[in-house]
């Protein structure tokens, strides 16, 4: 048990919405275990994807950008936990460390934030999009051709400066981080997910681990959210059988019905000049086979290339 003297270290990386994850965390266990604020310390950990921010992600190394020092941290005992942003994870994870802990999933949506239109559809033809998502790229360019589309990296707060500087007429972010930051007012409102599926474990929190210790074991067993893990083994089972990278646009999105588990599923052309979909249901123990199974059935329809750069 964590205390005052030996407190329990926690990383992140130092953004307001990482910092957010790792104090509802802290404050988690603080409640389930009735700790003091004492007995944790919030780590910061300076990650790739945090440095090098003048380039797209596929361009400098994928998802691990995000989470490969904090996981170098936690693997050589100088963290005890990781905070993740789910949907920043990879889905082979580096040897000797566990993701078996989630937090209750937040808004899955994302949000269209403009200063000047209200809607996706209100903005003219050829106005200037920027978003940093290969996903939201592809899907955008799918259903509104006529939009220019560029690339708009950095945290809400640089994004949102850029668009008042004009560099963009809209942009897109995640419903859960506006809502952890407690700014959802910056969103002209959220995108329905019948209309713009959202990233697999969009909205979601997950917790790592040492497999070793199994004192941070059950510490962490009294917060994990076993709904939202039902609904990671799935999306993370399709996405691993797609070989989901920043550089596949890849969309997918569990939801429980009673016992069952049902997933719904995009796969697109990176310049979304196709998109293919598709959905299917299984009963909870089977949630990562469904993964697996929506996963292959979307690729047999896809032709040879399908993920390749035109």
């Amino acid at each position: 048990m964590p205390t005052p003297r030996s407190p329990l270290k926690i990383g992140t990386r130092g953004s307001p919405l990482a910092l957010a994850q790792a104090h509802e965390t802290r404050n988690r266990l603080m409640a389930a275990h009735d700790l003091p604020e004492r007995a944790f310390e919030i780590v910061v950990i300076k990650t790739t994807g945090d440095k090098v921010l003048d380039r797209p992600l596929k361009e400098i190394g994928g998802k691990g950008l995000f989470t490969r020092e904090i996981e170098d941290a936690l693997a050589d005992g100088g963290i005890d936990i990781a905070v993740h942003s789910m949907k920043d994870m990879p889905v082979l994870q580096p040897q000797g460390l566990l993701l078996d802990c989630y937090l209750p999933r937040e808004d899955v949506r994302d949000a269209f934030v403009s200063p000047r239109c209200a809607r996706l559809a209100d903005l003219p033809r050829g106005a200037v999009v920027g978003s940093s998502s290969l996903r939201r790229r592809a899907q955008l360019a799918n259903r509104r051709p006529d939009l220019k589309l560029v690339e708009f990296r950095g945290n809400v707060q640089t994004r949102l400066k850029k668009l008042a500087e004009g560099v963009a007429e809209a942009t897109f972010l995640a419903m859960a981080g506006l809502n952890r930051l407690g700014r959802a007012e910056v969103a002209r409102g959220p995108i329905e997910v019948t209309d713009m599926l959202p990233a697999v474990a969009q909205g979601c929190i997950g917790i790592e681990r040492r497999a070793s210790d199994l004192r941070t074991e059950a510490l962490l067993a009294a917060i994990h959210h076993a709904p939202t893990g039902h609904r990671l083994a799935a999306e993370r089972a399709y996405l691993a059988t797609l070989d989901g990278s920043c550089e596949t646009p890849i969309a997918g999105l569990a939801v429980l019905d009673g016992e069952a588990v049902w997933l719904r599923g995009e796969i697109l052309r990176p310049d979304g000049s196709e998109s293919i979909t598709g959905e299917a249901r299984a009963p909870i123990g089977d949630a990562a086979a469904l993964g697996d199974g929506l996963a292959r059935t979307l690729l047999a329809q896809a032709p040879k290339g399908f993920f390749d750069w035109r």
